[in-house]
């Protein structure tokens, strides 16, 4: 989805993995995927653009009906059955896709982001993966919560959640896409 944000970076990942990536920003440009990557970003514009381009429906048909996605930091947030608002004036209106609360913004502003190892169940996401950490990048990060009984968490920071998994849904609150490391895409791609 190349609404807002740094899908950029999730694209030269895809195109890493041989994968063909396609820019989505009208409802006939997701005719053919096999997959579909939210990318962090700025959730409230992302929520409006969803709206003014058309793509909220059809994203709610296609990821409901079992497109794999990957949703990353806003991503996760635009997917969550609920928010936790940092403020009383947030105006993200989210798929509701993902039955989890997701609260934005939980690990701070800007100057709070961080760098850590994760450590992911990559047997959780399907995926015949050597293990081993994942180096995640939180930039004003959410935190997942209340996950419900389909969700099965996959990856911790410490012993806090970090990503979920939801059948074909894997949100994540961190950026994959800026690691260095393809494994939470390619398990993404292999779901397709």
């Amino acid at each position: 989805m190349a609404l807002q944000g740094d899908f950029a970076a999730h694209m030269r990942v895809l195109a890493q993995l041989g994968a063909e990536p396609v820019e989505i920003r009208r409802p006939a440009q997701l005719k053919g995927i096999s997959a579909l990557l939210m990318p962090g970003g700025e959730s409230t514009t992302m929520s409006l653009l969803l709206d003014s381009s058309g793509l909220r429906q059809p994203l709610i048909e296609l990821i409901g009906g079992g497109l794999p996605i990957l949703a990353t930091c806003a991503g996760a947030i635009l997917l969550a059955r609920q928010l936790r608002h940092d403020n009383g004036s947030i105006r993200v209106h989210t798929l509701g896709l993902l039955d989890a609360t997701v609260d934005r913004n939980a690990y701070g502003r800007q100057v709070d982001s961080f760098e850590s190892a994760l450590r992911v169940d990559w047997a959780a996401l399907g995926a015949d993966q050597n293990g081993g950490d994942f180096h995640g990048v939180f930039i004003r990060a959410p935190q997942i919560s209340a996950p419900g009984p389909a969700v099965a968490p996959v990856a911790w920071h410490d012993d806090e959640v970090v990503a979920v998994r939801q059948g074909n849904i894997v949100a994540a609150a961190f950026h994959p896409e800026l690691s260095g490391d393809a494994r939470l895409h390619q398990a993404v791609l292999a779901m397709g």
